[in-house]
């Protein structure tokens, strides 16, 4: 069982967009990099293709590393570790500063 999921609120801990949330978008845990919405955004020059014919300079979300991000508390909506604990039979996730079961 996996401590990220996508669709998880995270906030960035380090780098030059320390302090901002988003969501997972994509995990890739052989290069432990995760995709967040919103945050860690560079300019990347594009050929024209069939599908964007003009081509240019877009904006696109760089990855970041697993490291840097901590998952959001629900209930303080501050950053906090997460630990495993078995609730009826399954194993869950669960928010070590709070206490709550995370989604």
């Amino acid at each position: 069982m996996q401590k990220l999921k996508v669709n998880d609120q995270v906030v960035v801990l380090a780098g030059k967009d320390r302090g901002k949330t988003g969501e997972v978008k994509k995990i890739n845990f052989k290069t432990n990099l995760v995709y967040v919405g919103g945050v860690n955004i560079v300019k990347k020059a594009m050929k024209p293709t069939q599908e964007n014919p003009a081509g240019g300079i877009v904006d696109i979300e760089a990855p970041v590393h697993v490291s840097n991000v901590a998952v959001v508390s629900p209930k303080t909506n501050k950053a906090t570790r997460v630990k495993f604990e078995e609730k009826d039979g399954k194993l869950v996730r669960v928010a070590v500063s709070c206490g709550s079961v995370l989604g």
